[in-house]
Protein backbone atom coordinates (compact mmCIF):
# COMPACT_ATOMS: atom_id res chain seq x y z
CA UNK A 1 0.00 0.00 0.00
CA UNK A 2 1.47 3.38 -1.05
CA UNK A 3 1.83 6.09 1.55
CA UNK A 4 -0.86 8.76 1.28
CA UNK A 5 0.44 12.19 0.33
CA UNK A 6 -0.64 14.71 2.96
CA UNK A 7 -2.74 17.60 1.65
CA UNK A 8 -1.92 21.13 2.85
CA UNK A 9 -4.30 24.01 2.05
CA UNK A 10 -2.54 27.39 1.71
CA UNK A 11 -4.73 30.52 1.88
CA UNK A 12 -3.32 33.96 1.04
CA UNK A 13 -4.53 36.89 -1.06
CA UNK A 14 -0.94 37.70 -2.10
CA UNK A 15 -0.21 35.78 -5.30
CA UNK A 16 3.58 35.76 -4.81
CA UNK A 17 3.33 34.43 -1.25
CA UNK A 18 0.84 31.79 -2.34
CA UNK A 19 3.12 30.56 -5.15
CA UNK A 20 6.10 30.48 -2.76
CA UNK A 21 4.19 28.45 -0.16
CA UNK A 22 2.84 26.12 -2.85
CA UNK A 23 6.34 25.51 -4.27
CA UNK A 24 7.85 25.04 -0.80
CA UNK A 25 5.23 22.47 0.22
CA UNK A 26 5.50 20.53 -3.04
CA UNK A 27 9.29 20.36 -2.76
CA UNK A 28 8.87 19.02 0.79
CA UNK A 29 6.72 16.14 -0.44
CA UNK A 30 3.27 17.48 0.43
CA UNK A 31 0.32 17.90 -1.92
CA UNK A 32 -0.43 21.65 -1.82
CA UNK A 33 -3.86 23.14 -2.43
CA UNK A 34 -4.36 26.90 -2.73
CA UNK A 35 -7.06 29.53 -2.24
CA UNK A 36 -6.88 33.34 -2.49
CA UNK A 37 -9.54 34.00 0.16
CA UNK A 38 -11.23 32.42 3.14
CA UNK A 39 -14.45 32.08 1.18
CA UNK A 40 -12.70 30.22 -1.64
CA UNK A 41 -10.99 27.97 0.90
CA UNK A 42 -14.30 27.05 2.57
CA UNK A 43 -15.84 26.32 -0.83
CA UNK A 44 -12.85 24.18 -1.77
CA UNK A 45 -13.21 22.16 1.43
CA UNK A 46 -16.86 21.52 0.61
CA UNK A 47 -15.99 20.36 -2.92
CA UNK A 48 -12.65 18.58 -2.32
CA UNK A 49 -12.82 17.55 1.34
CA UNK A 50 -10.75 18.52 4.35
CA UNK A 51 -6.96 18.85 4.08
CA UNK A 52 -4.55 17.50 6.68
CA UNK A 53 -3.52 21.04 7.65
CA UNK A 54 -4.12 24.64 6.57
CA UNK A 55 -1.64 27.53 6.36
CA UNK A 56 -3.68 30.71 6.62
CA UNK A 57 -3.01 34.44 6.16
CA UNK A 58 -4.64 36.67 8.77
CA UNK A 59 -5.76 39.80 6.89
CA UNK A 60 -7.59 38.99 3.65
CA UNK A 61 -10.52 40.55 1.77
CA UNK A 62 -13.80 39.11 3.00
CA UNK A 63 -13.41 36.87 6.01
CA UNK A 64 -10.19 37.04 8.01
CA UNK A 65 -7.92 34.14 8.83
CA UNK A 66 -9.36 34.01 12.35
CA UNK A 67 -12.90 33.91 10.97
CA UNK A 68 -11.95 31.11 8.57
CA UNK A 69 -10.51 29.15 11.49
CA UNK A 70 -13.65 29.74 13.54
CA UNK A 71 -15.92 28.50 10.74
CA UNK A 72 -13.92 25.40 9.87
CA UNK A 73 -13.60 24.52 13.56
CA UNK A 74 -17.37 24.38 13.81
CA UNK A 75 -17.19 20.93 12.22
CA UNK A 76 -13.58 19.78 12.44
CA UNK A 77 -10.36 20.02 14.42
CA UNK A 78 -8.32 21.00 11.38
CA UNK A 79 -4.80 22.03 12.46
CA UNK A 80 -3.98 25.57 11.32
CA UNK A 81 -0.75 27.55 11.05
CA UNK A 82 -1.23 31.33 10.81
CA UNK A 83 1.21 32.89 8.30
CA UNK A 84 1.00 36.68 8.55
CA UNK A 85 2.88 39.95 8.71
CA UNK A 86 1.04 40.89 11.92
CA UNK A 87 3.56 40.75 14.74
CA UNK A 88 1.51 42.21 17.61
CA UNK A 89 1.72 40.22 20.83
CA UNK A 90 -2.02 40.37 21.52
CA UNK A 91 -2.83 39.03 18.05
CA UNK A 92 -0.27 36.24 18.34
CA UNK A 93 -1.66 35.23 21.74
CA UNK A 94 -5.24 35.22 20.41
CA UNK A 95 -4.18 33.16 17.41
CA UNK A 96 -2.38 30.53 19.46
CA UNK A 97 -4.98 30.31 22.24
CA UNK A 98 -8.13 30.23 20.12
CA UNK A 99 -7.44 29.40 16.48
CA UNK A 100 -4.08 27.93 15.51
CA UNK A 101 -1.41 25.37 16.36
CA UNK A 102 1.40 27.72 15.34
CA UNK A 103 2.03 31.30 14.22
CA UNK A 104 4.66 32.27 11.64
CA UNK A 105 5.49 35.92 10.93
CA UNK A 106 6.28 37.17 7.42
CA UNK A 107 8.82 37.42 5.91
CA UNK A 108 9.40 33.76 6.59
CA UNK A 109 11.99 31.09 5.91
CA UNK A 110 10.62 28.31 3.66
CA UNK A 111 12.66 25.76 5.58
CA UNK A 112 11.23 26.93 8.90
CA UNK A 113 7.68 26.78 7.53
CA UNK A 114 8.19 23.18 6.42
CA UNK A 115 9.72 22.26 9.79
CA UNK A 116 6.80 23.81 11.67
CA UNK A 117 4.29 22.09 9.38
CA UNK A 118 5.89 18.70 10.00
CA UNK A 119 6.04 19.34 13.75
CA UNK A 120 2.33 20.20 13.94
CA UNK A 121 1.39 17.14 11.91
CA UNK A 122 3.50 14.89 14.15
CA UNK A 123 1.89 16.33 17.27
CA UNK A 124 -1.69 16.19 16.01
CA UNK A 125 -1.35 12.86 14.21
CA UNK A 126 -2.00 11.83 10.63
CA UNK A 127 -5.56 11.34 9.43
CA UNK A 128 -5.63 7.74 8.18
CA UNK A 129 -8.97 8.06 6.42
CA UNK A 130 -8.95 9.82 3.04
CA UNK A 131 -10.75 13.10 3.72
CA UNK A 132 -12.96 13.35 0.67
CA UNK A 133 -16.09 15.56 0.75
CA UNK A 134 -17.85 12.46 2.07
CA UNK A 135 -15.45 10.31 4.07
CA UNK A 136 -16.38 6.64 3.84
CA UNK A 137 -15.84 4.58 6.97
CA UNK A 138 -17.33 1.28 5.79
CA UNK A 139 -20.28 -0.07 3.82
CA UNK A 140 -22.84 1.45 6.21
CA UNK A 141 -21.33 4.79 7.28
CA UNK A 142 -20.24 7.98 5.52
CA UNK A 143 -19.28 11.24 7.26
CA UNK A 144 -19.90 14.59 5.55
CA UNK A 145 -17.87 16.98 7.73
CA UNK A 146 -18.66 20.37 6.09
CA UNK A 147 -22.40 19.65 6.13
CA UNK A 148 -22.27 18.04 9.61
CA UNK A 149 -24.06 14.89 8.47
CA UNK A 150 -23.63 11.16 8.95
CA UNK A 151 -25.04 8.91 6.22
CA UNK A 152 -25.99 5.73 8.08
CA UNK A 153 -27.21 2.88 5.88
CA UNK A 154 -28.31 5.45 3.29
CA UNK A 155 -30.15 7.66 5.77
CA UNK A 156 -28.91 11.16 6.65
CA UNK A 157 -28.41 11.89 10.34
CA UNK A 158 -27.76 15.53 11.27
CA UNK A 159 -24.80 16.02 13.59
CA UNK A 160 -24.22 18.91 15.96
CA UNK A 161 -20.96 20.90 15.61
CA UNK A 162 -19.62 19.22 18.77
CA UNK A 163 -20.52 15.73 17.54
CA UNK A 164 -18.87 16.39 14.17
CA UNK A 165 -15.71 17.77 15.76
CA UNK A 166 -15.62 14.84 18.20
CA UNK A 167 -15.75 12.40 15.28
CA UNK A 168 -12.91 14.27 13.59
CA UNK A 169 -10.72 14.12 16.71
CA UNK A 170 -11.27 10.38 17.15
CA UNK A 171 -10.94 9.54 13.45
CA UNK A 172 -7.69 11.48 13.17
CA UNK A 173 -6.14 8.96 15.59
CA UNK A 174 -8.11 5.93 14.39
CA UNK A 175 -6.93 2.70 15.93
CA UNK A 176 -5.34 4.48 18.90
CA UNK A 177 -6.71 5.45 22.28
CA UNK A 178 -7.32 9.20 22.56
CA UNK A 179 -7.03 10.31 26.21
CA UNK A 180 -10.12 11.92 27.68
CA UNK A 181 -8.28 15.06 28.76
CA UNK A 182 -6.95 15.51 25.20
CA UNK A 183 -10.48 15.30 23.78
CA UNK A 184 -11.74 17.83 26.32
CA UNK A 185 -8.95 20.30 25.46
CA UNK A 186 -9.59 19.99 21.71
CA UNK A 187 -13.37 20.31 21.98
CA UNK A 188 -13.45 23.14 24.51
CA UNK A 189 -10.02 24.81 24.48
CA UNK A 190 -11.04 28.05 26.18
CA UNK A 191 -13.31 26.84 28.98
CA UNK A 192 -13.04 24.42 31.92
CA UNK A 193 -15.24 21.36 31.42
CA UNK A 194 -15.84 18.03 33.12
CA UNK A 195 -15.92 14.54 31.66
CA UNK A 196 -19.69 14.27 32.16
CA UNK A 197 -20.19 16.82 29.40
CA UNK A 198 -18.20 14.66 27.00
CA UNK A 199 -20.22 11.58 27.99
CA UNK A 200 -23.44 13.33 26.96
CA UNK A 201 -22.14 14.14 23.49
CA UNK A 202 -20.65 10.66 23.04
CA UNK A 203 -23.94 9.04 24.00
CA UNK A 204 -25.87 11.15 21.49
CA UNK A 205 -23.32 10.52 18.74
CA UNK A 206 -23.38 6.78 19.31
CA UNK A 207 -27.18 6.77 19.09
CA UNK A 208 -26.86 8.28 15.62
CA UNK A 209 -24.08 6.19 14.06
CA UNK A 210 -23.88 2.87 15.90
CA UNK A 211 -25.94 -0.25 15.16
CA UNK A 212 -29.20 0.17 17.08
CA UNK A 213 -29.74 -3.62 17.05
CA UNK A 214 -26.65 -4.26 19.16
CA UNK A 215 -26.15 -1.29 21.50
CA UNK A 216 -23.90 -3.28 23.84
CA UNK A 217 -21.16 -3.70 21.20
CA UNK A 218 -20.23 -0.39 19.53
CA UNK A 219 -18.80 -0.82 16.06
CA UNK A 220 -17.05 2.54 15.75
CA UNK A 221 -16.42 4.38 19.03
CA UNK A 222 -14.83 2.16 21.66
CA UNK A 223 -14.51 3.09 25.34
CA UNK A 224 -11.09 2.37 26.78
CA UNK A 225 -11.81 2.15 30.51
CA UNK A 226 -9.79 4.65 32.52
CA UNK A 227 -7.88 5.82 29.45
CA UNK A 228 -10.15 7.44 26.87
CA UNK A 229 -11.82 6.49 23.60
CA UNK A 230 -10.81 5.13 20.22
CA UNK A 231 -12.29 5.03 16.75
CA UNK A 232 -11.82 1.61 15.17
CA UNK A 233 -9.53 1.66 12.16
CA UNK A 234 -11.71 -0.61 10.05
CA UNK A 235 -9.59 -0.17 6.92
CA UNK A 236 -6.53 -1.68 8.61
CA UNK A 237 -8.59 -4.44 10.22
CA UNK A 238 -9.91 -5.40 6.79
CA UNK A 239 -6.37 -5.38 5.35
CA UNK A 240 -5.21 -7.63 8.18
CA UNK A 241 -8.12 -9.99 7.58
CA UNK A 242 -7.37 -10.14 3.86
CA UNK A 243 -3.69 -10.85 4.59
CA UNK A 244 -4.59 -13.65 7.02
CA UNK A 245 -6.84 -15.18 4.40
CA UNK A 246 -4.08 -15.06 1.80
CA UNK A 247 -1.54 -16.57 4.20
CA UNK A 248 -3.94 -19.37 5.01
Amino acid sequence: MTERQQRILAIDDNAYTLRLVEFTLREAGFRPLTAISGEEALARIESDGLPDLAIVDLHMPGISGFEFAHRVHQYSDLPIIMLTAVNHEATIVEGLEEHAEDYVVKPFSPGELVARTKRVLRRIGEFDYDLQPRTRIDERLLIDFPNRTAIVEGKAEALTPTETKLLYILMRKAGHTVPTDYILRRLWPTEPVFEDRLHVHLHRLRRKIEDKKDKSRPRYIISERGAGYSFRDLSREELATDKDGQDG
